[in-house]
């Protein structure tokens, strides 16, 4: 405490000291929260806690370089004024407040994703208007601000009840001893740069036991460091000739011929063995539609009757997963059908225009191709990659005033977004022309409110009326597309952006990625179950197949109805960890050139530890090399453009 007291640097001391027990106090909080997902052997919270601290006084040591860069080179004349010591307060005040909303921040971050701050919060930090809008409609923010005002307030009184840090303003000190310490403080933080990294969260194969063991504010920092990682640098990797070799092996069909010899260049041409159909296409993407919401798939809740009857009528495939853990993946899956490259995705990505496309090659059959979206398609570079890549843009800034009946922070309800398809779809028919809609909806996505009177669950009660009503209004817009002239032309396609939560206990948590895959029309396709392995970059070139199409193709995915048993496999990732699925095995490729073996169970979390299969991490370093590598040169751009 003397040391406190009779140094300049002792605001600084007791800064860190608050900062790093509210980082303890979070990590409690979340670990009593997470109690039945974590390993909570001695040894296992004993690893948490300890690499826990350590992250929290890197954290600690870059959050305050602001601080410790005042404090060493500011003057006594200046430091020891009244007035720096009023503004010190003001500043003291403010950043004790960022650290105990972090606390809550964390919390509620925790409970939506189950992890640490990650790309989302980034995106959440760029796109202030739609977060600090849907914060205001999912939590009590004047309970939350006024507790943790209180709680600043009560802290700093302690302070100076206890004269702590009105004695570090009366100190002199020369710049000498300033810089010395100063020095130590600034030099710490950049060892830490240099040598730390997420990957020492490593500490056992259950994720959440890694998330705890992390700090939130080091964990946003270092998703800014790798929002995009060099696959060649970071994972396991082969020559670029095996790479070409092994993915045109397992791209081949009996319908296809490669056209290129250039080293990764996919281009083959795909012959249809009938007559080609001009359907129409309703491409329903539905935001976080998770397999476990529906009775189909094994629900015990009846929040999705309506889809659950269409799942009955439809072309079904129950053994699908989505590529990742964010619309913008789903996005890029289903529109580009290339697998999830390690970072951000390409939807937000420089030059991710004229790229090989579903809307280019649909927009070059003479169809109308139209993104429509309930919200500001700005949001997460949305519009600049759909517009870039073949489909013209209906988003929130299209409606006007008397199409809104109902809004969130994130858009339109889904009621008044598929009229609005409805009006798009009927404009497209008059003029004569086929039409691909691909309609992305936002209203199961918190706050979770909706227009009210509609279902059996009040607006805003949690995710299971958010789905409820989203199930209600495809109910609605399919009943009055049936009363159309273009309907019975019309192949309808549901399917998820992804998973309602991607939290697991295993580094791919892959029963998390499980989405439903229905293709109806009872005019146009016959109602099966498919229960073939298969994720969103299958989507589209299945479609293709039913519609009998002969086109030149630079997808990585397959017809799923045309897949043989050694055809099958899935693709899903998250930011830095890439699986690879086939049969019931499992391949993750991590960084640090790292690869992990598993095998899974079916309809649970289990991943069991098994000896490497070569084959199979092949054919995985064959799809995300290739991916990588096509992206960065450019070979999936239209006429090969670079």
């Amino acid at each position: 405490m003397r040391l406190i007291r009779n140094s300049r640097f002792g605001g600084l001391y007791i800064f860190a000291t608050i900062f790093l027990i509210l980082a303890f106090v979070s990590r409690l909080v979340l670990t009593i929260k997470s109690a039945s997902t974590i390993d909570i052997g001695v040894f296992d919270i004993f690893k948490i806690y300890s690499v826990g601290l350590f992250f929290d006084v890197v954290a600690c040591t870059y959050f305050v370089i602001p601080y410790v860069l005042f404090l060493m080179l500011l003057p006594d004349k200046v430091f020891n004024h009244l007035g720096f010591k009023y503004f010190s307060i003001v500043i003291h005040t403010i950043a004790l407040f960022i650290l105990f909303l972090n606390v809550a921040s964390e919390y509620f971050f925790w409970d939506e994703f189950g992890v640490r701050y990650n790309f989302i919060a980034i995106d959440y930090l760029i796109y202030t208007t739609e977060v600090i809008e849907n914060i205001q409609q999912s939590y009590p923010m004047p309970l939350i601000i006024g507790t943790i005002s209180i709680l600043v307030g009560a802290t700093l009184f302690f302070l100076f009840r206890k004269n702590i840090i009105q004695q570090t303003f009366q100190q002199k000190s020369s710049f000498g001893n300033r810089l010395k310490v100063g020095g130590v403080f600034l030099l710490l933080p950049a060892i830490f740069y240099l040598t730390v990294s997420l990957s020492f969260a490593n500490i056992s194969p259950n994720k959440y036991n890694q998330e705890l063991s992390k700090n939130g504010i080091y964990s946003i920092f270092a998703a800014f460091r790798n929002n995009e990682l060099d696959y060649n640098h970071f994972y396991i990797s082969q020559e670029v000739k095996n790479v070409d070799n092994n993915l045109r092996n397992h791209l081949s069909l009996a319908n296809t011929t490669f056209t290129q010899k250039e080293l990764l260049n996919i281009e083959r041409e795909i012959v249809a063995d009938s007559t080609e159909k001009r359907y129409n296409l309703m491409f329903i993407t539905v935001e976080s539609l998770s397999c476990s919401y529906m009775k189909t798939f094994g629900s015990k809740r009846d929040i999705t009757p309506y889809l659950d009857l269409i799942a009955a009528k439809s072309l079904l495939f129950t053994n699908f997963h989505a590529t990742g853990n964010r619309t913008v993946r789903g996005l890029e899956a289903l529109t580009l059908s290339i697998p999830p490259t390690p970072g951000r995705s390409i939807v937000k990505r420089q030059d991710n225009g004229n790229m090989f496309s579903a809307g280019q090659l649909f927009r070059d059959k003479g169809y109308d191709t139209k993104f429509i979206y309930a919200g500001y398609g700005y949001f997460d570079n949305m519009n600049t990659f759909m517009q870039g890549n073949g489909f013209s843009i209906v988003d929130r800034t299209e409606f006007q005033e008397d199409e809104q009946t109902f809004t969130t922070a994130w858009g339109v309800c889904d009621e008044d977004l598929f009229r609005r398809t409805l009006r798009e779809a009927d404009k497209s028919y008059k003029a004569g022309k086929a039409f691909f809609n691909f309609i992305l909806t936002t209203s199961n996505h918190r706050p979770f409110t909706y227009p009210e009177g509609r279902i059996d669950v009040p607006s805003g009660e949690g995710r299971h009326g958010g789905v409820k009503y989203t199930d209600y209004a495809v109910n609605q817009f399919i009943k009055e597309a049936e009363l159309k002239p273009w309907f019975k032309n019309t192949i309808f396609v549901i399917v998820a952006d992804h998973c309602g939560g991607s939290a697991g206990r295993s580094e791919v948590p892959v029963l998390e990625y499980e989405i439903p895959l229905m293709i109806y029309n009872p005019h146009l396709v016959k109602a099966q179950k498919v229960d073939k392995l298969s994720s969103q970059i299958d989507v589209m070139p299945t479609i293709l197949g039913l519609m009998n199409w002969s086109y030149t193709s630079k997808f990585f995915g397959k017809d799923i109805m045309k897949m043989k048993p050694k055809d099958e496999r899935a693709l899903i990732a998250t930011y830095q960890k890439l699986g690879f699925m086939r049969g019931d095995k499992l391949v993750v490729l991590g960084p640090q050139q790292k690869a992990n073996f598993y095998k899974y169970t079916r309809g649970t979390e289990n991943l069991i530890p098994i000896e490497p299969d070569k084959a199979m991490l092949d054919e995985a370093i064959a799809y995300y090399q290739g991916a990588y590598y096509i992206f960065t040169n450019k070979l999936n751009k239209i006429k090969n453009q670079k």
